[in-house]
């Protein structure tokens, strides 16, 4: 048996790592689901696996995945009932957006910190295009700033094309591996060659009929920058729904809900909508919290909720 780490993946056939730095294309063999559930993709980029040498040496067959730190999951986005892998084992995330071209979607930043949040994985969020930044843009990023910077995660204002703010983002992906995800088109596959000076990632103009990205990523792969650690590359994302969560799962993991939800009446089982000596919806009213924030989380525990019982704990 031969150890090593998923570095593609296509849904049909995995690159694996050994550690003498021998890439082995490989296969599987069964079914693997994750707490329960059916995977679109069961075996990620990021996992550590087992393997074995089929006749042809350059060929192998993944027997077994080794236990994940973490993982970052979302529902598939075409089979409702199934989930998808977008990559395990990670140190750190960096979701990448733009304020226009494409427009920034109203709740995507909040939908993907859902995302990492549960398994406390540091993220961070990249405003990417700045260089296309006027005053308007500037100012809502600034608004966005004072709502996500006070409870804990970090923004980055950087241009790809014009190289600003790329090294900042270099100290701190050094010796890590690290997640990149966003919206279509917001120009990830520019930030990851600029990240690793040996890339040449395809890229692609907006769609000029409908203003919105266009994906050039097609599957999740790992490169290696000369600075050390990992980062990975993943198809952009257009929607992100959560089949997986129960309503508690939102509300646990709106951080600071979650915090000024201690002094809720009914404590860690509040919801935070109309129950009686909410904390949270105090706090709202005091302004200690954000409007934006709390608008986002009611839309997202709207639709978990609508998503039938059975349907979210049926065992696929």
């Amino acid at each position: 048996m031969i150890q090593g780490k998923v570095i593609k993946s296509t849904g049909s056939w995995y690159l694996v790592r050994t550690k003498t730095e021998e890439e082995l294309r490989c296969r599987i063999i069964g079914k693997f689901r994750l707490n329960g559930k059916k995977l679109t993709n069961p075996v990620a980029v990021g996992d550590d696996v087992m393997l074995t040498l089929e006749k042809d040496q350059n060929l192998g067959l993944i027997k077994e995945i080794l236990p994940r730190k973490n993982y970052v999951v979302r529902q598939s986005p075409r089979r409702k009932h199934d989930l998808h892998l977008l990559a395990s084992n990670i140190d750190l995330a960096m979701v990448v957006v733009t304020i226009v071209e494409p427009n920034l979607k109203p709740g995507f930043i909040d939908r993907f910190l859902l995302m990492t949040e549960p398994y406390d994985i540091p993220t961070h969020i990249v405003f990417n295009k700045k260089d296309v930044y006027g005053e308007g843009e500037l100012g809502i990023y600034d608004y966005l700033k004072s709502v996500y910077g006070p409870i804990g995660y970090h923004l980055h204002l950087v241009s790809a094309t014009q190289h600003e703010g790329i090294e900042e983002l270099k100290s701190i992906l050094k010796d890590k591996i690290c997640l990149f995800s966003g919206q279509s088109g917001v120009g990830k596959s520019t930030l990851v060659n600029t990240l690793h000076h040996n890339l040449t990632l395809r890229t692609q103009n907006i769609s000029e009929h409908s203003g919105k990205g266009q994906h050039t990523t097609t599957f999740a792969e790992m490169f290696f920058p000369d600075y050390g650690g990992a980062i990975i590359d993943t198809p952009g994302i257009k929607t992100l729904s959560f089949n997986h969560l129960e309503p508690m799962d939102v509300a646990h993991n709106f951080r600071e809900f979650f915090k000024v939800g201690e002094d809720c009446k009914f404590g860690g089982n509040c919801l935070h909508i109309n129950e009686p000596g909410c904390a949270v919806k105090a706090a709202l009213e005091e302004e200690a919290l954000s409007p934006l924030r709390y608008e986002n989380y009611l839309t997202i525990l709207e639709e978990v909720n609508s998503i039938n019982y059975w349907d979210r704990n049926k065992d696929y």
